[in-house]
């Protein structure tokens, strides 16, 4: 496991970024006007390194998926399973977006695929991952012998959908312990995602998570969105989820 540390500071947020003012409505909407200049400039410089990033993978025959999620979702126990079924035919590797710590990276590290940790808290704690970490995190990494890389993101249902980050497809995992509501109010995680897995469905019968209306509100938003149902302690639905993966790669190469 190489964990990386961002060696420069940047504001990615147009919340992220001091300044004063008095309260008057002139200087406030001129105020507005340079963060809404200041964001989109974040946003383009993101997507030149993304656009190298979509390229470097093509060229290379590399599958790149960006796994989203709220804190708790299950994300991790869902790749550490995903990945050690997947890496006696595939040759796989890891990126781990966390704000600290290298706790999710040990633990994918130990199936023995290359795991790369990249925390953002010297960034001031982004909650997600930008095309320019995941390029330098690339450098740790033989592309010439991989043919599928799971980027796992900041767990975070906001912020990791507005960053491309040259990746081929996006997954959005959402845990019956979360409303059923969560799409509605998060669309754009969702409308972003190509695929939605349903994990912890093994604990349906303890609560009182309604799992037709929460494919009902994610088809609301998205409505050609490919919804598998998962366990990630029982491993229910992971054929479908692992055959959609091996789909994915072989059509990439």
């Amino acid at each position: 496991m190489i964990l990386l540390k961002p060696s420069k500071r940047y504001f990615h947020h147009v919340h992220g970024t001091d300044h004063h003012h008095p309260h008057d409505d002139d200087i406030l909407n001129s105020s507005k006007n340079r963060q809404i200049s200041i964001g989109k400039k974040v946003l383009d410089a993101n997507q030149v390194n993304a656009n190298i990033n979509r390229q470097l993978f093509r060229d290379k025959g590399i599958f790149v998926l960006n796994i989203m999620s709220s804190p708790g979702s299950g994300k991790t126990t869902t790749l550490e399973k995903t990945l050690n079924i997947l890496k006696n035919d595939i040759q796989c590797a890891v990126v781990v977006g966390d704000i600290c710590t290298s706790n999710d990276a040990d633990r994918l590290s130990v199936s023995g695929i290359p795991a790369i940790q990249i925390n953002t808290d010297a960034f001031g704690g982004d909650c997600h991952l930008t095309a320019h970490e995941v390029k330098h995190a690339l450098n740790n990494l033989n592309l010439d012998n991989l043919d599928l890389l799971i980027i796992e993101n900041v767990g975070n249902l906001v912020c990791p959908a507005e960053f491309d980050i040259g990746e081929d497809a996006r997954a959005v995992i959402l845990s019956v312990t979360e409303g059923e509501d969560k799409p509605l109010k998060y669309p754009l995680m969702f409308r972003e995602s190509q695929i939605a897995l349903l994990n912890k469905i093994d604990l349906l019968p303890y609560l009182d998570f309604d799992l037709a209306l929460a494919k009902e509100n994610i088809m609301r938003i998205h409505p050609e969105m490919k919804i598998i149902d998962i366990s990630a302690k029982t491993l229910e639905g992971f054929k479908l989820w692992i055959s959609w993966i091996k789909e994915q790669v072989l059509s990439k190469k």
